[in-house]
């Protein structure tokens, strides 16, 4: 969270949850399977509940996950369970509540972090992710990984991104092989996975250990040749690239009055139009660069 705060959108310019289910029925319809709530934090949205229920009985749509800052994600553990919704990635950039502080902004971690052993009871499949930036919290990564020697979760570190909402960005010395790298000195032994083919994160466990870790190379992109995923924003953009510029505000196309069709073919426009990878959907726009991953999303 940067420190002077965001500035949040008016009402008047979010989907409202009528329009998100509209355009959920419409992705699903032209073969989405998978839709994944993130924010923001998702559950601060009133609301959000009744909207998961209506969304979950879309045909077509075999899996809800959701990515939360574990906030209030507890809160709604029974409800979720009633719905089905099992996948909950949390957003958990230290184990130590001071770092926690710093990062988040957020006197919370005690109850993020009882939160999460809240949903592994309840049987969820909950991951942690972990943006790795130089002299904040790479003290956390062993005790990420041996978090999971005991505990049937996954832990992902990702490499930092430019998206701080500055114009300063060095290039992470954290990269995934360095990552791989210092984890490996301290387990010499570390199996390699199978992962879906379009999975971002590579992913390892350490023999003996109940869950594992994986890797996500977001800022060297090298799972872009794989990549199947597309963002709706709250505000209606459409991204085929998270480095790249919004290909076409859906909200706006929806209140001009569009047809299904027009809005259907709006998004296949936007997809054929997908940049070949990060790098150059980057090169298209210097804007994007710039924002904050509070505006973007998780």
């Amino acid at each position: 969270m940067p420190e002077e705060g965001v500035n949040f959108a008016k009402r008047s310019d979010l989907l409202s949850f009528n329009e998100m289910y509209l355009l959920s029925n419409i992705f699903c319809s032209m073969g989405v399977s998978k839709i994944r709530i993130t924010g923001g934090e998702p559950f601060v949205r009133a609301g959000l509940i009744p909207f998961l229920e209506n969304i979950s009985a879309i045909p077509g749509l075999q899996e809800i996950s959701i990515t939360s800052n574990g906030s209030f994600t507890t809160k709604n553990i029974l409800a979720l369970k009633e719905m089905g919704i099992k996948k909950i990635n949390l957003s958990l950039d230290s184990l130590d509540r001071n770092r926690f502080y710093e990062i988040t902004r957020r006197d919370s971690f005690e109850s993020v972090y009882a939160g999460v052993f809240k949903l592994l009871e309840h049987g969820f499949d909950v991951k942690l992710n972990c943006v790795l930036a130089e002299g904040k919290n790479t003290e956390d990564i062993i005790p990420f990984v041996e978090l999971t020697k005991n505990h049937d979760l996954s832990v992902r570190f990702l490499e930092e991104m430019p998206f701080n909402g500055s114009d300063s960005f060095a290039v992470p010395i954290w990269d995934h092989k360095e990552v791989y790298r210092y984890i490996n000195q301290h387990f010499p032994v570390i199996h390699k996975l199978e992962s879906e083919i379009s999975s971002t994160s590579v992913n390892y466990k350490i023999p003996g250990y109940k869950g594992s870790f994986g890797i996500i190379p977001s800022f060297s992109r090298t799972f872009c040749g794989t990549c199947n995923r597309i963002r709706l924003s709250a505000t209606g953009e459409l991204r085929t690239c998270l480095y790249g510029p919004a290909a076409v505000n859906l909200r706006d196309v929806m209140r001009a009055g569009a047809s299904e069709e027009e809005i259907q073919e709006e998004i296949l426009a936007a997809v054929s139009m997908r940049a070949k990878n990060g790098f150059e959907a980057e090169a298209l726009s210097n804007e994007v660069a710039h924002k904050s991953m509070s505006f973007l999303g998780g």
